[in-house]
């Protein structure tokens, strides 16, 4: 049985574009008149904030509305949806100025 992936590479393409774009609006962006900053607020308020600021979580819930656009065939929808999400999250890590995290370990001192 196979999936009936019936959307063009251009439809795919455009709507991971989309969501990258919403989701980085959403999670960084002010918005005009600070409309995207009052919403995290509320978001905040709601218990939401994990949902607005973390890049990840947003992309996941951005990329749900997508695939509903692309396909309404549920076995489209679980391959559509961490597609859109993983390509978004890529986006992002390659646009991003921010430097990832390092480790860094410090050696304990000997006692003797």
């Amino acid at each position: 049985m196979s999936l009936p992936l019936r959307v063009n590479s251009i439809v795919f393409i455009a709507a991971l574009l989309a969501v990258w774009r919403v989701t980085h609006l959403v999670v960084v962006e002010d918005g005009p008149w600070d409309l995207l900053v009052k919403f995290r607020r509320m978001a905040s308020a709601i218990a939401l904030e994990r949902l607005v600021a973390c890049f990840y979580c947003a992309s996941v819930w951005v990329a749900l509305g997508f695939a509903l656009l692309i396909t309404r065939d549920w076995r489209a929808l679980l391959v559509f949806v961490p597609a859109l999400s993983g390509g978004a999250i890529l986006l992002e890590r390659a646009t991003s100025r921010d430097e990832p995290a390092v480790w860094i370990e410090e050696k304990e001192k000997e006692i003797s």
